[in-house]
């Protein structure tokens, strides 16, 4: 009921329970109504009750809601997002609570998402502090060993030039991905769209990639059970990126003398499912659900083999969900671990 019905019920219910209790009186106890003193006065008392029920029902239905609502309005000025409104009213204060209440449970929201963001960027921060501070504290003990004279010998300067030169690379790495998240957080990622023969796409990816794991000794095979001819819409660029982060982990963290990494192709109807197997420490279960979200580690180590940034494998699920795909993983501790991508087919008929 709306308020100005209740107002007009109310104006209009004081009038007529007023009538009737006049009509009443003077039928019942006409001896209070026999002169124009005591009318007055009688007339006067019912009017008095009449208002003062009224004036209760109004206060209880529209006043009261009102002081509830100011109430709540101070609770959240003082920053309280835990105050709950009564929402059960069906007129228009009953619309404008739950209005404040969808209000304050955003706000809640918010809040809740900016701490818990500040929070990792705090400890991403702290991450990045340390992941740039290890290779740079390498190349200064090797520069100054160099300018001190330590390495005396063709073979020693070679060796401190290469290690200054491959913790530049990593640090140019790390910058590199920084800056792809950054641009993958705001939105801003130019992707270049276009039909990619995905057999064709993954053999030239292990050709290239063999020698360099062979080098690590880590053996990659890969399977292909698709169809000639299957495509997919995608971004050459951003796919491989998507490779090498993934590849990169399985490096990271494998502990076997003889490594092992395969990557499958399967035929799934509408979509290919990419397979990336490798033989590494594998993942505990309870970090598996949080490997892809932004600066988690599951190794927590500090050290500059298994450190990093923490926002790998969230590139990687962004640049598969810009694709339309998905992303999962399977692992067990001492086995290995499994991705699986999805990706759905092209066809002609979509042009």
């Amino acid at each position: 009921m709306s308020i100005r019905r209740k107002i007009i019920i109310a104006i209009s219910s004081a009038i007529i329970l007023t009538a009737l209790a006049l009509l009443a009186l003077k039928l019942f106890f006409p001896q209070l109504l026999s002169d124009e003193k005591s009318s007055l006065f009688t007339i006067m008392v019912v009017i008095i009750v009449i208002v003062l029920s009224l004036a209760a029902w109004l206060n209880a239905s529209i006043v009261k809601p009102l002081s509830k609502l100011r109430r709540a309005a101070g609770e959240i000025r003082e920053g309280n997002l835990e105050y709950e409104l009564d929402t059960r009213s069906t007129d228009e204060i009953g619309d404008l609570c739950r209005d404040f209440e969808q209000m304050r449970l955003t706000l809640k929201e918010n809040a809740e998402d900016k701490t818990r963001a500040d929070a990792e960027n705090r400890m991403f921060i702290s991450n990045i502090s340390h992941d740039l501070k290890t290779p740079i504290t390498a190349i200064k003990g090797y520069a100054g060993g160099i300018i001190d004279g330590v390495a005396n010998t063709p073979e020693k300067l070679d060796k401190y030039i290469r290690t200054i030169y491959n913790k530049a690379n990593d640090m140019d790495a790390l910058i590199d991905e920084l800056t792809l998240y950054s641009r993958i957080d705001m939105g801003k990622v130019p992707y270049v769209f276009k039909e990619i023969e995905i057999s064709a796409f993954f053999q030239k990816y292990a050709d290239d990639l063999r020698l360099d794991l062979e080098e690590q000794n880590i053996e990659l095979t890969f399977y292909d059970a698709l169809p000639q001819g299957v495509k997919v819409l995608g971004d050459e660029e951003h796919l491989r990126r998507v490779l090498n982060n993934i590849v990169s982990n399985s490096v990271k963290y494998m502990d076997k003398k003889k490594g092992l990494i395969a990557i499958r192709l399967r035929d799934e109807g509408d979509c290919v499912h990419i397979e990336i197997e490798d033989n590494g420490k594998g993942i505990e279960k309870d970090a598996l659900p949080f490997i892809f979200d932004r600066f988690y580690r599951a190794d927590s180590s500090r050290n500059s083999r298994t450190g990093g940034s923490g926002i790998g494998l969230s590139i990687v699920r962004k640049i598969v969900s810009d694709h339309g795909g998905s992303i999962r993983a399977v692992s067990e501790v001492g086995v290995g671990t499994v991705m699986h991508i999805r990706l759905k087919k092209y066809s002609e008929a979509e042009k």
